[in-house]
């Protein structure tokens, strides 16, 4: 009998809120199929979730996770496109962290010769929702400014790539010091988030029009900061709220501080000074035929080379806690995955 495997949020709270329990093995439905799991990604959700300052999200205790790759085990009835023991990679609504599972056929796209496991696992949610902001809602130019928030984190990472793929030159990221030297590989001015003011460097080093286009995964009054750097017409994307967890420890009181310093945008004041705000959530958007699209394109870039996942470390599932705390202490470059099976 196979044995399955579940990441499990049980409440929330600090890392030991999360852990890895037995399931039964799920079985494909209707234009569905069953995923043997070789990885699946972390994202910051997925630690918001925990602490419980991230929604929309399932009532505990669930599985969390968004991206998986791996082999198709199973198929449903009228399923087309894939086969059985094909390598895929899919995006999941939910419930992804686990050895085996099941997700809507739409959903999962056949991996090509040349990709690896481990880099079609690092690309559903990082690299989607920065060509979503970038491209989708933004459509980005070669001569745009862009800053980018936590450049060096998955999405930040991303963000890079598809603006280098895009020939745009003016490109500015935020990091701690020490992971400087991955924004500066791909042609981006960094800027020392622990020591620098960002707002000062932007406005001095653009000659006060500002940037084009923002993406801000920090929230709170950082995005009030954020908001003054956007030129006319400027695009502000917000896609996270890490100043809610600075640590590993649940603490209602930081939660609440960020939310109460999170601006009221004034929709008069948008209109008038030719700005917009983006709100991207890519696990609750609808549109699959967009999402679709989207990961094609991504595929094509890992593909021709333009687009090059990093991962920058891969946990088992069992040490579950371990890669949270890791992705709290902002120790990782890129990417971080769970694995469930060696693939090969």
């Amino acid at each position: 009998m196979t044995t399955a495997k579940r990441v499990v949020i049980t409440k929330a709270g600090g890392v030991s809120a999360i852990t890895t329990q037995s399931m039964e093995l799920p079985m494909p439905g209707e234009d569905e199929v069953r995923i043997k799991v070789a990885y699946a990604g972390i994202n910051f959700a997925d630690l918001l979730m925990r602490m419980g300052f991230y929604q929309p999200r399932p009532p505990f205790p669930f599985t969390p996770g968004y991206e998986v790759s791996g082999v198709v085990d199973a198929l449903g009835e009228n399923v087309s496109g894939v086969e059985v023991g094909q390598k895929v990679v899919a995006a999941m609504r939910s419930g992804g962290q686990a050895s085996f599972v099941v997700a809507p056929v739409d959903r999962v796209i056949p991996l090509p010769e040349g990709i690896s496991l481990e880099a079609a696992a690092s690309t559903p949610v990082t690299y989607m929702t920065a060509h979503h902001m970038l491209h989708h809602l933004g459509h980005l130019r070669p001569e745009d400014k862009v800053l980018i928030h936590g450049g060096a984190g998955g999405v930040g990472t991303a963000a890079l790539q598809l603006c280098k793929w895009a020939g745009v030159k003016q490109v500015w990221a935020t990091s701690s010091k020490p992971k400087h030297h991955i924004i500066k590989q791909y042609d981006a001015r960094p800027i020392d988030r622990h020591n620098e003011d960002f707002e000062a460097i932007i406005k001095s080093e653009t000659d006060g029009t500002g940037v084009d286009h923002i993406l801000d995964p920090i929230g709170g009054d950082h995005l009030r900061r954020s908001l003054s750097c956007l030129a006319e017409g400027g695009r502000l994307y917000t896609y996270g709220m890490s100043a809610a967890a600075p640590s590993g420890k649940r603490s209602l009181l930081k939660a609440l501080f960020a939310l109460r310093k999170t601006p009221k945008f004034d929709a008069l004041r948008l209109m008038t000074r030719n700005r917009a705000v983006f709100g991207v959530h890519m696990g609750t958007w609808s549109n699959e035929a967009v999402m679709h699209e989207q990961l094609d394109r991504i595929v094509e870039g890992i593909q021709s080379g333009h687009l090059e996942p990093i991962v920058d470390r891969i946990f088992d599932a069992e040490n579950i806690q371990e890669a949270h705390q890791y992705i709290h202490d902002a120790k990782n470059i890129g990417k971080v995955l769970l694995r469930f099976h060696d693939i090969q």
